[in-house]
């Protein structure tokens, strides 16, 4: 049975790759990865075929899996080499070089190994099921370097390819490791690779229809990764190797041994890695030896980015992440800001940095020449300068004399100094090159832009603290002024009415509201109060009104006519203060024989207050476009602010404002509110 599936099964996946070939051949190959693409799948199927033919065991069979593999590596590495300038592919090269090489040795192994006798020829046996297995894991780790590079436009063909070639090395390496264990392969895993290699056969004619350009995205970070992969294939061979001659030593402690070996080597392999100075150290010679610039820009450029605009509540503050972001981009493990503070420097935040010792602020003559010069400077090269130049004795002692103290980088935003970052050493210690300063450099400009942005943010928010309070004060000014003629006029009335007993109560009910709104006006300047105001709640307007005329009828004839006692869900204070802008207003437009009058009545769901005088009046285009604009008005010495703060007020109860006026006519304000009633019944209904 196993025998019949083998040979129908390879011989099915013989066919359909030769097809597939075939199809490919008709087409003039437009370059090297096509090319390469149609002979790795011709080379499949003679192999197929000669498996089918001939046995899996027969080394014509071996050999033919062997150029199999050599072509679909070399496939894989046309893919790599057509991406010529991308950062790591010298380095990816010479892992493929790696690979390739374990390829032919394998293949000459299987030579070898049919001219031999008996007792050679185990020993090769057992190499080559190694190599083998090495051929397998270290396939399968360029394909998923294959897969990770592969360019989004291009990622349908390639990705299929990549996955169907992941799948064919996995039952080989199912089918060797089988091998390894118990010392031959087993006909039924023989006869399932032939099944899965005829189902993939369909993956690849997809594949073919699917291929684009076939062109790869190849960056420094899947170098690494490329790197890291090849380094744990030749760990996994090593350890193949060394476990298979503790096996071949023999004796009842190989298994001990090997157990022993493995644990160790792998536990020291783990504590070697895990140093954060080997690290560094790997990525300086690796940066050195395999690529052409020290920095992939744009990986760096995108993490520099998104340490500085990192969001969340939990995030920490900008001068920190600033200094933190371009220490990450020499790997520094520390960082101090230095901020301007007056003509010197002050030590500022630092990220990582021990700093109980350091001083309030460094010499004027070091910030002057950061910001004329814009020059990083290089602490190494001034403690080594015996000269002691000019520019070295600006540098504070305690700078100096720190060893881990490394590079000054200046932040110099529009020809101004925003700050400047002094970074500790990395742990592999170099001297900054021209990568370093001009990296540096332009993140120390991107860095100083966003502490300058935060800065005139600052500064734009206090100014909205001055423009409110002067904002306030205006309004508060404009109620002295009322509260200044009101005080006037009862001065006046009583040089004359100062023996009438009314007119002593008056003045005394006249001078306690005067005393209480100026003590309201002085509770307004604070920046922690607004407004003396309570929640809305029901409230009757009735007892507002009186209130507000009584307060008046000392300095203008005041009336009131109730054709309602209604009940607005307002604010007692705000209703007060609006009707008192209001009549105020009505006051100061009309004659001395004039009175003002106020009405109160309800109409549906609203409470109307007309506030009516018989005065001047007002031109339409002055109440369209100028009654409700702040420090507007039409009359001499007006602050223009009545009208605008009544709306503001009314609209903050739900409320608002209207004018009706006529020139030599009068002018009627009507101020609607919500009735209490009928918002609770609203409100009632919703719930």
């Amino acid at each position: 049975m196993d025998t019949a599936l083998i040979l129908w099964s390879h011989a099915l996946a013989a066919l359909l790759f030769g097809m597939i070939a075939l199809s490919q051949i008709r087409l003039a190959p437009s370059a090297l990865p096509r090319l390469t693409f149609q002979i790795a799948l011709l080379l499949t199927a003679l192999w197929a075929l000669a498996v089918a033919g001939i046995g899996s065991n027969d080394v014509i069979a071996r050999v033919a899996e062997s150029v199999r593999n050599i072509a679909w590596l070399s496939f894989m590495f046309a893919l790599v080499r057509r991406d010529r300038g991308a950062p790591g592919s010298s380095a990816i090269s010479y892992i493929y070089g790696i690979v390739g090489l374990i390829m032919v040795i394998s293949c000459g192994l299987t030579i070898i190994e049919s001219a031999l006798s008996m007792p050679g020829r185990n020993l090769l046996v057992a190499g080559r099921v190694n190599l083998a297995i090495m051929v397998c894991v270290s396939a399968l780790l360029l394909v998923h370097q294959l897969y990770s590079a592969v360019a989004p436009r291009a990622r349908g063909g390639i990705r299929l390819v990549a996955g169907a070639l992941a799948a064919m090395w996995s039952v080989d390496l199912t089918l060797y490791a089988a091998a390894f264990i118990g010392g031959e392969v087993p006909p039924a895993l023989v006869a399932m690779r032939g099944v899965v290699v005829a189902l993939l056969a369909p993956v690849f004619a997809v594949a073919v229809h699917h291929n684009g350009d076939w062109t790869l995205q190849l960056s420094r970070t899947i170098a690494y990764q490329s790197i890291s992969l090849a380094a744990i294939a030749l760990y996994l061979l090593l350890m193949t190797l060394a476990t298979s001659m503790f096996a071949a030593i023999g004796g009842a402690e190989a298994r001990i041994a090997q157990t022993a070996f493995v644990f160790g080597s792998t536990s020291m392999l783990i504590g070697i890695v895990s140093t954060p100075r080997l690290r560094a150290w790997a990525k300086v010679k690796l940066a050195k030896h395999f690529f052409s610039h020290r920095y992939d820009y744009r990986v760096e450029w995108l993490r520099f980015t998104e340490t500085l605009g990192k969001p969340g509540d939990g995030a920490a503050p900008l001068d920190a992440r600033v200094v933190k972001a371009v220490a990450d981009l020499t790997d520094s493990p520390a960082g101090l800001l230095l901020v301007p503070d007056r003509q010197e420097l002050g030590v500022g935040v630092g990220w990582n940095w021990d700093r109980p010792d350091l001083p309030v602020s460094t010499a004027p003559g070091l910030a002057r020449y950061l910001e004329a010069t814009g020059q990083i400077i290089e602490l190494d090269a001034v403690r080594a300068d015996k000269r002691r130049e000019a520019k070295t004795d600006m540098l504070p002692h305690w700078m100096l004399d720190r060893d881990d103290a490394w590079v000054l980088v200046p932040l110099v935003h529009f020809g101004k100094l925003a700050g400047a970052i002094l970074l500790a050493r990395p742990p592999v210690d170099r001297r900054p090159d021209w990568e370093d300063l001009d990296l540096l450099r332009i993140a120390g400009r991107q860095a100083a832009s966003y502490l300058a942005e935060a800065r005139a943010q600052e500064a734009l928010s206090d100014a909205q603290r001055f423009d409110e309070f002067n904002r306030r004060f205006a309004f508060i000014m404009h109620d002295i002024k009322n509260l200044v003629s009101q005080l006037s006029l009862v001065s006046h009335n009583a040089e004359r009415h100062a023996d009438n007993p009314a007119f002593r109560a008056d003045m005394i009910a006249t001078l306690k509201d005067s005393t209480t709104r100026m003590n309201d006006l002085l509770a307004r300047l604070s920046q922690h109060h607004n407004v003396r105001s309570e929640a809305v709640a029901p409230t009757a307007i009735g007892p507002l009104v009186a209130r507000v005329a009584d307060g008046r009828r000392a300095q203008h004839a005041v009336t009131t006519r109730l054709f309602a006692e209604p009940c607005a869900l307002a604010d007692p204070v705000r209703v007060e203060q609006l009707l008192g802008h209001l009549v105020q207003n009505a006051i100061e437009a009309s004659d001395h024989d004039d009175p003002v009058t106020i009405t109160v009545d309800q109409s549906g769901h609203l409470v109307i207050i007309d506030v009516i005088d018989h005065g001047t009046g007002m031109a339409p285009a002055f109440v369209r476009d100028r009654l409700f604009k702040p420090f507007v008005s039409s009359k001499p010495g007006g602050f223009g602010l009545g009208a605008f703060e009544a709306r503001q007020l009314a609209e903050a109860m739900g409320g608002r404002v209207d004018v009706f006026s006529r020139e030599g006519e009068g002018t009627r304000f009507r101020v609607t509110l919500p009735v209490a009633a009928a918002v609770e019944h609203a409100r009632e209904q919703a719930a």
